[in-house]
């Protein structure tokens, strides 16, 4: 795990959070209907961000207890786009035997794919995921393409 892919900032209003962004001069690709989108990826160089709905991204990280609830969840969870199911498994793995938290066991996802969630000795949470469909630049960087 020598990588950093996505960066997912949770908003309380998606749409508004994008007019930002594209003002500010960001360029954006769109999932879901332009009003009302899923997620939005923006096309930058590097690392990519991401805007999600903040409750949304806190149920799937615990549906059960979304650390919205509580002051421990920031909005922010940083992501590590595996190859694999057994990449997924084996970050996992080694996160915890390093001291993180599983606060999510890997297990397939609602969006087709595969993943899990640690929290790190901060707590930040870092989700470890991977999908069939995923494609990787030569940097090992997740490509987004336009849907």
């Amino acid at each position: 795990m020598n990588r950093l892919n996505l960066i997912t900032l949770g908003t309380k209003d998606l749409v508004k959070s994008h007019e930002f962004f594209k003002e500010v001069g960001f360029d954006t690709s769109i999932r879901g209907e332009t009003s009302n989108p899923s997620i939005i990826f923006f096309r930058n160089a590097g690392t990519r961000i991401a805007l999600y709905p903040l409750d949304e991204l806190a149920k799937d990280i615990n549906k059960e207890q979304p650390p919205l609830t509580s002051s421990h969840f920031g909005g922010i969870t940083l992501s590590y786009n595996a190859k694999s199911m057994n990449e997924v498994d084996e970050v996992l793995k080694r996160a915890e035997q390093a001291g993180a938290i599983i606060v999510k066991l890997p297990q397939k996802t609602d969006w087709g794919g595969y993943g899990g969630y640690f929290a790190d000795l901060d707590g930040y949470y870092w989700e470890v995921a991977y999908s069939e469909g995923w494609e990787f630049d030569e940097n090992d960087m997740l490509v987004i393409e336009d849907e």
